[in-house]
């Protein structure tokens, strides 16, 4: 930027890149303005959209009334039945007095980074890893540290490597299990390493588990497990988008230890005031056990769809070193397509954006290390559009 004729502004936006999969998502629909068919392999959002009784249960609260300020750590009963919840699910007694309602997955990582983050301070991360994840923590002045991750490593940090890369400026690591974009979990004992090791050096484990609802854990596969089974010296973050289908409501949380409630509630007092107070109202439903059954059921199509495209993908010759166990992404090695016309993921994305209708995300999105031969490809999309997207994928690359 020319800042002699522009208005001065935080030199930490000049740390933060655009979200790239949003760019490529502009120039779909604007093919698709043209009359173009275009299949979304990109953003990463459900088709589902929330259960008819979770819809009802917002028309209720509006038609009640129940739009106005909440607590800023959200109503009691939805955290309550957060609590319930994960006990059911994992095992685990939490007081839902750590449990603070957020505007999303996103408001909980804002609350964390300004409750920890000073300038200068690291914090540890994978590369690759979802964007926003370093750019809150560049929001705050701090550095987001990558640190190299491949398929050896399923793409997801370890003890080791947090251990080899901790400084005194470190301040703590920002961990995804399962991850986007790779859809790859962290094994249990491995995560127990590295939350030991983090707090051996009096730091914090911040782990993401928003998709950790969607894992698909397959005949001999290790039981996936919640960061909040190890240590309650963690802060975990959740949201109602993905399992539950409710992106577009703005609603998350965070647990946080018992030390750090009065700093969350203050933060969130100030930064947001509170989450929807309609979507809170509605997420009482999501509980319900007629809706667990469709969300479990609904996460089994998403499995279905999974061991469809990862050999149908392989079969055409994109590299998939590691089976995805969660989420509903597939990270892809797509090297072998690459060439003097096509040097890189990004050309060979908007290639098939193009030249196919595909849209699928180039890995410099999610990081520094080879993004240049990584795509990322969501399969959270119908599979008659799975299937026409392979078609329309292997009909161009066999040009």
């Amino acid at each position: 930027m020319d800042r002699s004729n522009a208005l001065a502004l935080a030199a930490r936006t000049e740390h933060i890149t655009p979200f790239y999969v949003m760019e490529l998502m502009k120039h779909a629909h604007a093919l698709e303005l043209q009359g173009r068919s275009i299949i979304h392999m990109s953003v990463g959002e459900p088709d589902f959209t929330a259960p008819p009784r979770v819809i009802q249960a917002l028309a209720d609260a509006m038609q009640r009334g129940d739009t106005h300020y909440t607590a800023a750590v959200g109503i009691r009963p939805l955290r309550m039945a957060i609590a319930d919840f994960l006990k059911a699910r994992h095992g685990v007694d939490i007081d839902c007095d750590r449990i603070i309602v957020t505007a999303g997955a996103s408001g909980a990582l804002l609350l964390t980074m300004a409750a920890i983050v000073d300038p200068g301070h690291e914090i540890l991360m994978p590369d690759p890893c979802y964007p926003c994840n370093r750019h809150f923590v560049a929001a705050f002045d701090g550095v987001a540290k990558l640190i190299p991750a491949g398929p050896e490593d399923r793409f997801q940090l370890s003890a080791a490597m947090v251990e080899a890369h901790w400084t005194p400026k470190t301040r703590g690591v920002l961990i995804a299990s399962p991850s986007n974009p790779t859809g790859t979990s962290i094994a249990p004992d491995e995560l127990r390493r590295i939350i030991e090791t983090v707090a051996a050096r009096k730091g914090l484990s911040i782990v993401d588990e928003i998709y950790l609802e969607l894992t698909y854990q397959g005949p001999g596969e290790v039981r996936h497990r919640s960061a909040l089974e190890i240590s309650d010296d963690v802060i975990v973050i959740n949201s109602f988008s993905k399992y539950f289908h409710m992106t577009g409501w703005r609603l998350g949380w965070a647990v946080v230890p018992t030390a750090l409630i009065p700093t969350f509630e203050k933060l969130a007092q100030n930064l947001f005031i509170c989450a929807s107070t309609p979507s809170q109202y509605a997420a009482l439903a999501c509980f319900e056990p007629e809706n667990i059954a469709i969300y479990e059921s609904r996460k089994e199509e998403f499995r279905r769809r999974r061991d469809y495209i990862v050999p149908a993908l392989r079969e055409l010759g994109f590299g998939i070193p590691v089976m995805p166990d969660g989420a509903f992404y597939i990270y892809a090695d797509c090297s072998r397509f690459l060439s003097p016309g096509l040097p890189d993921s990004n050309a060979l994305a908007l290639h098939i954006l193009d030249e196919a209708g595909v849209a699928l995300v180039p890995g410099k999105d999610f990081g520094h290390h080879d993004p240049e031969r990584w795509l990322r490809l969501s399969y959270a999309t119908s599979m008659e559009n799975l299937r026409e997207a392979v078609a329309r994928i292997g009909k161009l690359l066999k040009r």
